[in-house]
């Protein structure tokens, strides 16, 4: 059990360096990994627990951008007034649905992720086809409905799929709020430190007392993976924004969204 140990909390440092450079917040493989890992059950407790390292995450890297003024205050917040109700919301989908969610919501996810395949990949051309990264900014304006629909379902799905949705906001952000890869980024890791602490709370709020006690038995790992999980986070942010140019961030998030896509390909097709 000790050597298992080891290799999920160092797998869980190397999800947060990986995702931290891409805007997003690892939700996406802490479940599994705690899960298969560790014999975690899949419910409240570990999506409290996949949320909370995702927290980390978007706080680590996030504040890293911050510090190199790479984000939006524009953009943040016409996206929040869509992302925040949509992470309540979701908690009270996962609440009233239970496991019969599970079917819907991964065909709802493949559908969002396929979205956003082609609007990154689309965009990425566009770019590439008018040189942007020596150009300036984007004087388009935000589309501020559309941004704030996007924007709430990457609340939803950051609470029923326990994932900081930056595979969502990423787009979203590129597409509606035209901004350049890094700013998107940033930014999207900025919707994160809001959004997934309000989902945490709800999620906690709607959590069974015997599920307490089961995160109450672990807290000390919880604790060390959440140290690792800021260090990697950080490692990753700084490591991103000094080696990797904008067109190789598009590229690792491409790559990484359509890895995801195949996974939940495989789940839907019974594998």
């Amino acid at each position: 059990m000790i050597v298992e140990t080891l290799m999920i909390s160092l797998g869980v440092f190397v999800v947060a360096f990986l995702f931290a450079p891409i805007g997003m917040g690892g939700g996406m493989l802490f479940v599994p990994l705690l899960h298969y890992g560790l014999g975690w059950e899949i419910n409240g407790a570990l999506f409290a627990v996949s949320l909370s390292l995702t927290a980390v995450v978007s706080w680590g890297s996030g504040l890293a951008h911050r510090t190199e003024r790479h984000y939006d205050d524009v953009s943040l917040k016409i996206g929040l007034k869509g992302a925040i109700p949509g992470a309540v919301l979701g908690v009270v989908i996962v609440v009233l649905i239970g496991e019969k969610m599970d079917f819907v919501f991964k065909l709802l996810s493949l559908a969002m992720i396929a979205w956003a395949v082609y609007k990154t990949a689309m965009k990425m051309r566009s770019d590439w086809n008018i040189k942007e990264n020596s150009g300036e900014e984007s004087n388009e304006e935000v589309q501020s409905i559309p941004l704030q629909i996007g924007a709430g379902i990457g609340g939803v799905l950051s609470s029923v799929l326990a994932i900081g949705a930056g595979i969502i906001y990423v787009p979203v952000l590129r597409t509606f709020a035209h901004l350049k890869p890094r700013k998107a980024i940033g930014t999207s890791l900025h919707f994160m430190m809001i959004v997934v602490p309000v989902s945490i709370l709800a999620h906690l709020l709607t959590l069974p007392s015997e599920l307490y006690s089961i995160l109450g038995e672990e807290i000390v790992l919880i604790s060390i993976f959440m140290v690792l999980t800021l260090l990697g986070s950080r490692s990753g942010a700084k490591y991103g924004m000094k080696y990797l140019s904008e067109q190789q961030l598009m590229k690792i998030f491409l790559f990484v969204i359509v890895v995801v896509g195949l996974k939940y390909v495989a789940d839907l097709a019974g594998f």
